[in-house]
């Protein structure tokens, strides 16, 4: 913790421009795990100026009931934005249109974290994923999706190392990446810049296996169709396997090894 919040501590731009990487390049990325004392899983990700820090907690026993009714546990995630993690402040306990951002963007991750989670291995317990974005700077959704999967994973590893869990309830890996058509070229991890340009942009979440999980996609300036829609797909997949082998490297310092896809 001490080491995040030095470099916290630093004003300093990473540069993201297309000219200091390709077009199907994502931006430079640092993700760290264990970097919270308290919970039980903590990660934090650095994708060029955008910054997210995750955690998770375990809540014994805290399943819904509707999960507790068929042997099952859960895992469910919250999104917020600190004030200045934008250029002009924003305000704490948004609500309107900025509250059901917010709510959709943690339906999103939870609905990714889960899709590689075995539900029945956790039991009756309640997982819940706290992503705080400390500076925004495009693509805050997937870099959530993709730090509070590490989180996630630390807390699964504690609940065995506790005896709440028998075996590791995630089954692989899953990271997201935004891709999108920005002055007529198909382009991946899009800035805030290039993401105010796009004519079409998407978000992708995949697994470690090459399966989809979700694709939130947008014509900004008209309708596209399904060729550019497979187009910009393929160009997400190996952005996706690019942050998913940062995933096992910070999970792997910290003695975490899951089942390859």
């Amino acid at each position: 913790m001490t080491r995040l919040l030095r470099t916290m501590g630093r004003k300093t731009l990473v540069l993201t421009s297309r000219r200091e990487r390709g077009l199907r390049d994502v931006r430079p990325v640092r993700l760290e795990c264990g970097v919270l004392q308290h919970a039980e899983g903590s990660a934090w990700i650095r994708c060029g100026n955008t910054w997210v820090l995750c955690s998770a907690t375990v809540e014994p026993g805290g399943a819904p009931s509707f999960a507790k009714d068929r042997g099952l546990g859960w895992v469910t995630a919250e999104y917020d934005m600190l004030p200045r993690s934008c250029p002009v402040r924003l305000p704490r306990g948004v609500t309107g249109s900025a509250g059901r951002r917010k709510a959709e963007i943690a339906r999103l991750i939870g609905r990714s974290l889960r899709a590689v989670c075995r539900l029945d291995r956790i039991c009756d317990h309640l997982v819940v994923v706290d992503c705080d974005v400390l500076q925004a700077d495009g693509g805050t959704r997937m870099a959530a999706v993709t730090a509070g999967f590490c989180a996630l994973a630390l807390a699964c590893q504690w609940m065995i190392d506790q005896g709440l869990a028998a075996q590791m309830p995630l089954r692989g890996y899953v990271a997201g990446v935004s891709v999108g058509v920005v002055d007529g070229q198909l382009v991946v991890d899009l800035d805030s810049g290039e993401d105010a340009r796009a004519a079409v942009d998407l978000n992708v979440v995949m697994t470690d296996g090459g399966e989809l999980v979700e694709i939130q996609a947008t014509g900004e300036r008209g309708p596209f169709d399904f060729d550019l829609l497979r187009r910009l797909v393929e160009v997400a997949r190996p952005a996706v396997d690019r942050l998913i082998w940062h995933q096992k490297q910070a999970l792997g310092k910290m003695g975490v090894k899951l089942p390859d896809a």
